[in-house]
């Protein structure tokens, strides 16, 4: 069977369940007759069932994400309703976000590929030619001087200005994943732009102190929050590409559909992005200018990192049934 034909076949039983799913979401299942509340679960079975279908016959295929969404609202309706909000948001943290990163990993690669190029370009040029780095980026002219003058600049945040420092880092790395994110809906133009700059201003800083033998130094600084604070600006370049794609390729669904389709799956990354920036820019504000061991900043890295991945690539995974 050809997927047109599946879709045509399927459509208006697809549609018909995204009118009622509609319905309850805005007025709640008080606002459904009991005819229409037992032809949600009705048709919210016959959809899971079309979604497994379509996951082994048609899978890469747009129908799938499409269906992946209305499934997942209908759940909520048909579910989520006897639940309170606390377990909605354990629910999020222990398997919706975890999972979103999973089926999205392919976007997550594209954004790590678009910051590591610019990264690696910016490292080996500034790290042959050190002043070409401030042509590269005119903006770190200043983190370039320092490095050549062997300045730490990190130690000059005391003990009293930590959490005012935290607190700008955050907001700072915040507006960075939101405006690669946000900028998905110009065809990913932004998004690509904002992780290719980062990626260059961090390869033209690294080369530079690999020229002038501050690498030590540098990395005894970023070491301990690097770990967090890249992942997410990859993973909000990804959700930002998730947009992207959507305006430029909304296959057989229409485009706005598409990009309402997408956003959900990009929101719910982008939400724990912004926890873990938090996370982030406490690590940065108080142990990563502190003068504890390399060894100790290079273990916070590591289990971080560890910890992270483990629950991205692990939680919320079904139990298999022995």
């Amino acid at each position: 069977m050809l997927v047109e034909d599946f879709i045509n076949r399927r459509k208006a039983s697809w549609e018909r369940l995204s009118a009622i799913v509609e319905r309850s979401r805005r007025g709640g299942l008080a606002a459904l007759d009991n005819e229409e509340i037992a032809e949600l679960g009705r048709l919210y079975r016959s959809a899971t069932s079309d979604l497994a279908v379509a996951r082994r016959d048609f899978s890469g295929h747009r129908v799938v994400d499409y269906l992946n969404g209305l499934v997942a609202r209908a759940h909520a309706e048909v579910y989520q309703r006897r639940a309170d909000r606390s377990s909605g948001l354990v629910r999020y943290f222990a398997a919706d976000l975890p999972r979103t990163f999973r089926e999205t990993w392919v976007y997550s690669l594209a954004s790590l590929l678009m910051f590591l190029i610019p990264a690696l370009i910016g490292f080996f040029v500034t790290w042959n030619d050190p002043p070409s780095g401030s042509l590269l980026v005119p903006s770190v002219e200043e983190v370039i001087n320092d490095i050549r003058a062997g300045r730490e600049w990190w130690k000059s945040i005391n003990d009293d200005g930590r959490a005012a420092s935290a607190a700008l880092i955050t907001t700072n790395n915040i507006r960075v994943a939101v405006l690669a994110f946000a900028g998905g809906v110009l065809l990913g133009v932004l998004t690509l732009f904002v992780l290719a700059q980062n990626g260059l201003i961090l390869g033209v800083v690294a080369g530079a102190a690999q020229a002038y033998g501050f690498s030590s130094n540098l990395w005894g600084f970023v070491a301990a929050h690097s770990v967090i604070e890249l992942s997410v600006i990859i993973i909000a370049g990804g959700a930002g590409l998730q947009l992207g794609w959507a305006v430029a390729r909304p296959g057989l669904i229409t485009r706005r559909a598409a990009l309402v389709l997408a956003a959900r799956r990009a929101v719910r990354l982008i939400l724990g992005c912004a926890l873990l920036l938090v996370v982030a820019g406490v690590i940065e504000g108080f142990i990563s200018p502190s003068d504890l061991p390399l060894t100790v900043k290079l273990a916070v890295a590591v289990l971080s990192g560890v910890a992270l991945y483990a629950y991205l690539l692990l939680a919320g995974r079904e139990r298999t049934r022995g």
